[in-house]
């Protein structure tokens, strides 16, 4: 079994490579993974592909921290029902308060001591009555983060115009500049409503196709434009 090994998140359904090490992991286990939360319950789905094996990625590989066991697995289930009550408690206090802020989604540390309260927002906000009101009621320590449309959808999900999910919500692991520039070099018709994705931002696939279209015919097609 080769070091480097593929995952599926169950959190946020997203491809992991991990670093296996000692550990007989095959594909259809669970494991335990570093995360952020302090721990992610994820399935093991790739062992052989050229997807786990690029060497250029393999630097961002984590690390597994066991095999999960079945505690493990109804702790995990556990954590999300208490993040859908979180959730829709905060739904309510938002509303009492009538901040100008969107829920995003809410995310428990695998401790239990922490929980991340994820927004959208046009600006700051005053939540420091909210903070108190989910601290005494969840009786944990409440971090407030501020996102951004694109960190919105990638939490979120859903299919593109392809018919696929979301690149930003299945591989991509950062987000990089997209600029109207590179629809026009491939030729697009700058239509906002076509070139956008779910988020309203240009979609991140423009970026993709002008790094690798090669070459391209002129508007006139008699020549050929060179990158």
């Amino acid at each position: 079994m080769s070091d480097i090994i593929c995952v599926r998140s169950e959190t946020s359904g997203r491809l992991v490579r991990v670093r296996g090490g000692e550990l007989a992991l095959h594909v259809g286990d669970r494991c335990i993974i570093e995360s952020e939360l302090g721990g992610d319950l994820a399935l093991v789905v790739d062992e052989t592909s050229t997807y786990c094996h690029n060497p250029k990625a393999a630097r961002l590989a984590v690390q597994v921290i066991r095999k999960a066991t079945a505690d493990d697995v109804r702790k995990f289930e556990w954590l999300r029902e208490r993040e859908a009550r979180a959730y829709d408690l905060c739904l309510q206090r938002i509303a009492a308060h009538n901040l100008p802020m969107k829920l995003v989604a809410v995310r428990y540390f695998f401790n239990e001591k922490k929980g991340i309260f994820y927004y959208t927002a046009d600006g700051r906000i005053d939540f420091r009555q909210l903070v108190k009101d989910l601290a005494k009621e969840l009786r944990m320590r409440i971090e407030m983060r501020q996102v951004g449309v694109r960190d919105e959808a990638k939490m979120i999900g859903g299919l593109g115009v392809c018919g696929r999910c979301l690149c930003c919500s299945s591989f991509m692991t950062t987000f990089e500049p997209v600029t109207i520039q590179k629809a026009r070099k491939q030729q697009i018709v700058i239509n906002p409503t076509k070139i956008s994705g779910l988020c309203g931002r240009l979609m991140c696939c423009l970026a993709f196709e002008e790094q690798t279209r090669g070459r391209l015919f002129s508007q006139s097609g008699d020549r050929l434009i060179e990158d």
